[in-house]
């Protein structure tokens, strides 16, 4: 670790940290209370008091319900944002806790009361303090569940979240950094103690990163090869883009506009065309147009995977089968659902639609839903 590693922040590195965030109306700050996102507080309340105009500043906290410390340690944020002269709001997860995929409901509950605690507050952008630590250790989780790259690229600075700008202006600096800097500025701060958890998968990577350091794999590294992938992901999406347009063009006047993100539509592409193009590319078309129009969340690129080498089975069958055993313009050579999507093959076409409703003995299940789909063309970890 570099001297740099463990020196404070300075006031101009600050600045340089949320300059880009100078014109949004208002900024709401995730504050747990740990030295991460206390550190966030009190560099944050810095920057804006050295602008003469910029955003307002509202600090939220989210207790969720899980340690009877967190309501102790939101008041301490509390007291700790008013002596900065910050508004402060805590929210409350309520209700039953899923005893399966606990940190996975609760990070997906923090957001949505960040996002409508930003609502309230008229801001655009949500700030976290998620750190270069936090970056490394979100790669090794990806690696191990078996991520392609766009999961392998991990957090990004920036990325939109129900209609927020989720911003991280920290990503790029140590733990160790911030730390530094609140010891030099006599700031407290709380533990929590669940990130030493060892039942939990990130404090057990965690765990592992000295040994992978002492070989050369230390966070610095791990955030370099995120770096790299995002950007061979940036570069395949608009190869993507691409491919997507050309198939559309090819059958103008037949089909609608390619990845209409719609239930009620149907996407379709020239088999051969699609056959055509890189795997990665034809693997992607495949997951935003099941995505786009599945109703059971987001596809699995494993299973996208497999569905694209059953795929590529039955077009290589069909075009290798002799003349007079070949299927007729109509016949269905291919069939299968996932994620809520059909994805058929006939007429020399691959067909993409919503499927139909599952039907049970107790009753039919929810089928697709009425209005149109939105979100990003690749997916998270998985993908």
């Amino acid at each position: 670790m570099s001297v740099d590693d463990n020196s404070p922040i300075s006031a101009r590195a600050a600045r340089q940290l949320f300059a880009e965030l100078k014109a949004a109306p208002a900024l709401v700050l995730a504050v747990s209370g740990g030295p991460d996102s206390v550190a966030l507080m009190w560099l944050a309340a810095r920057w804006r008091r050295s602008l003469a105009r910029g955003p307002e500043l509202t600090v939220v906290t989210v207790d969720h319900g899980l340690r009877k410390e967190a309501a102790r340690e939101a008041r301490e944020v509390k007291r700790f944002a008013t002596e900065l002269g910050l508004a402060h709001r805590t929210l409350r997860w309520r209700g039953a806790k899923p005893k399966a995929g606990l940190p996975a409901a609760a990070r997906e509950a923090r957001y949505r009361l960040l996002a409508q605690a930003a609502r309230a507050a008229g801001a655009s952008h949500v700030l976290t303090a998620h750190t270069r630590d936090d970056q490394a250790e979100t790669v090794l989780m990806r690696l191990f569940r078996g991520s392609g790259i766009a999961g392998l690229s991990a957090m990004a600075r920036r990325s939109t979240r129900d209609g927020l700008v989720l911003a991280r202006p920290l990503l790029d600096v140590p733990k160790s950094q911030l730390i530094a800097t609140l010891k030099r500025a006599g700031i407290g701060f709380a533990e929590d103690p669940t990130n030493g958890d060892m039942a939990f998968t990130r404090p057990r990577l965690r765990a592992l990163l000295p040994q992978l350091a002492a070989e050369g794999g230390d966070a610095r590294t791990l955030v370099r090869l995120s770096a790299r992938l995002a950007r061979a992901n940036a570069a395949v999406e608009v190869l993507t883009d691409g491919a997507e347009r050309f198939l559309a063009l090819r059958d103008r006047g037949r089909q609608t506009q390619p990845g209409v993100r719609s239930f009620e539509a149907e996407t379709s592409y020239d088999a051969e065309a699609f056959a055509a193009l890189p795997e990665e590319v034809r693997l992607r078309l495949l997951l935003r147009a099941i995505d786009a129009l599945g109703h059971e969340g987001p596809a699995e690129l494993g299973k996208v995977e497999t569905l694209l080498a059953a795929l590529d089975q039955a077009m290589g069958a069909g075009r290798h089968a002799p003349a007079n055993g070949r299927a007729s313009l109509k016949q269905t050579l291919f069939k299968q659902t996932l994620a809520g999507a059909l994805i058929s093959l006939a007429g020399g076409r691959i067909h993409i639609a919503p499927a139909p409703a599952r039907r049970s003995k107790s009753g039919p299940k929810s089928g697709p839903k009425s209005g149109p789909k939105s979100g990003p063309k690749s997916g998270p970890a998985g993908r």
